[in-house]
């Protein structure tokens, strides 16, 4: 599947989600103790954020344990994570 599909499949399966969060961001569960994160989906355009997913997706798969109400990014650690996204905020 082209990275447009995965991005609509990802897309789908955030909007289904949604539990709590506000429109235009979505919940992401970060590192080895799940931490949660709500961020814009703007994100999903900046290509370290993509980067960030297909590591996730090579090393876990797209169908890993997923936390409930968002996506699950074992590989990155939380401060990885939030260093990334205050950078592309």
């Amino acid at each position: 599947m082209g990275a447009g599909g995965k991005l609509q499949q990802l897309m789908a399966r955030l909007h289904l989600a949604r539990g709590g969060v506000p429109r235009g961001h979505f919940a992401v569960y970060v590192g080895e103790a799940r931490a949660r994160f709500v961020v814009p989906t703007a994100i999903l355009k900046q290509p370290s954020f993509v980067a960030l997913l297909e590591s996730a997706e090579e090393e876990f798969g797209l169908d890993h344990h997923c936390h409930p109400g968002g996506l699950t990014i074992p590989c990155c650690s939380e401060r990885d994570f939030a260093t990334l996204v205050r950078s592309l905020c």
